[in-house]
């Protein structure tokens, strides 16, 4: 380690530099009190040489100004958040080089002093990559038009010739129309795909950091009356880690869905078995004072099912309706059976859903517009509704603003 600021265990150290990301601390004064090998190679300084440095020397000149108020606001404030918030930021090398960055902020206290931790991420080939998707779509727009003024053309010679080639005509038609549709969809996946390679970038960074931030601070955490500290942070770490272990089940089932290998394992499994182990698993990532309120009085019956897909469906409206959702606040987990389907409702008292988003819910990567500041991916709920098709069953919702959702899933008892 580069002073003794960080000195305070093996474990600590190794985390600190073995993180990927740069990592630099300052104190109050903006000053530089630590910082990691990848921060001192990204920014182009020798071991030890930021030490004691005013940050001022890692961000460009014409910004020096806004910065010194952005940080004080910031400490008066404190809490972690992202740097930029839409804005670019940039960051400068000992060259004098100025460079693209993602930066978080981790506000913490020691010994009585107030310090920040921040995370910094070199994004240039993220811009470079962006940029080349972006002239890619614009030459796909120019083959575009050339092509349907090639096609244009030649109907207009036919019809010029009087021939009578009417069937000829409508074929031309025809595959002018699907050259269209191709193009199109294909400008469409590369804007889905930059959109995808950005959303995998901020939902896996975001968690990560969190978990780097909190096992640090837990390992300070060693004395007696330190323990509700640390218990606080390892409950960090376990939800973070519960959050992106969903957002990998969500992949795969996006993964297996759209490259035709999405068959099903059916199997005959207990109703009681499966709520009880979704309700545990959802217990994990509950916010202060809210409850789950779920019949655990049903009926011990077998479902003949695909049990993990059905688990993914519930977890996923079960975790909505928690991340979605305030402080204090009940959820309703009702169990319904008829002769033939099991009927499930989930009911939240959260946000809900703005009346005007509501029809496009179940399309891929949609989110509501008041849920764009809050983490997600925006297929959750797709998937759900593609499973829940395949398995033959269905799914709706009825929503207010500002007062909550209730989501009803209706699965077949038995799939056979």
């Amino acid at each position: 380690m580069k002073d003794t600021f960080l000195d305070h265990g093996d474990i600590f150290n190794v985390l600190f530099e073995a993180a990927s990301e740069g990592i630099i601390v300052v104190d109050a004064k903006q000053n530089v009190v630590a910082s990691n090998s990848a921060s001192e190679r990204m920014f182009g300084y020798n071991e030890g040489e930021l030490i004691n440095q005013p940050l001022d020397i890692l961000i460009p000149k014409k910004y020096h100004h806004s910065h010194h108020g952005h940080f004080s606001k910031f400490l008066d404030n404190s809490e972690k958040r992202q740097m930029g918030h839409g804005r670019d930021l940039y960051g400068v090398k000992k060259d004098g080089t100025m460079f693209p960055v993602e930066a978080g902020l981790n506000p913490f206290k020691m010994e009585g002093k107030d310090y920040v931790m921040s995370m910094v991420i070199d994004i240039s080939v993220r811009k470079e990559t962006q940029q080349q998707i972006r002239e890619l779509n614009n030459r796909l727009e120019d083959k575009i038009k050339v092509r349907t003024r090639e096609l244009s053309k030649l109907v207009e010679e036919l019809q010029k010739l009087n021939l009578d080639l009417e069937d000829e005509i409508k074929k031309r038609k025809e595959a002018e129309k699907k050259i269209k549709n191709a193009l199109q969809k294909e400008k469409e996946l590369n804007e889905l795909k930059t959109k995808f390679l950005s959303l995998v970038s901020h939902e896996f960074k975001t968690p990560l950091s969190g978990i780097l931030t909190s096992a640090t601070l837990a390992e300070k955490y060693i004395k007696d009356e330190q323990q509700d500290k640390r218990q606080k942070h390892l409950g960090t770490i376990r939800n973070k880690v519960h959050y992106l272990n969903n957002i990998l089940n969500d992949f795969l089932s996006i993964e297996r869905l759209d490259s035709g290998r999405g068959q099903y394992k059916y199997s005959n499994f207990s109703l009681k078995k499966l709520v009880n182990e979704v309700v545990y698993n959802a217990n994990i990532t509950l916010k202060e004072g809210q409850e789950i309120k779920y019949t655990n009085d049903i009926e011990d019956i077998d479902l003949y099912q695909d049990e993990k897909i059905i688990e993914l469906i519930l977890s996923n409206l079960l975790g909505n309706a928690i991340k979605y959702s305030p402080e204090n606040t009940l959820i309703q987990f009702r169990i319904k059976l008829d002769s033939e389907n099991v009927v499930f409702e989930i009911e939240d008292e959260g946000m809900g859903i703005p009346k005007k988003d509501q029809k496009h819910i179940f399309e891929r990567y949609f989110r509501a517009e008041n849920a764009l500041l809050d983490q997600g991916t925006g297929i959750g709920l797709n998937i759900a509704k593609t499973h829940l098709e395949n398995l033959g069953g269905s799914i709706k919702f009825e929503s207010q603003e500002n007062k909550g959702t209730v989501f009803t899933v209706a699965i077949p008892m038995d799939k056979s």
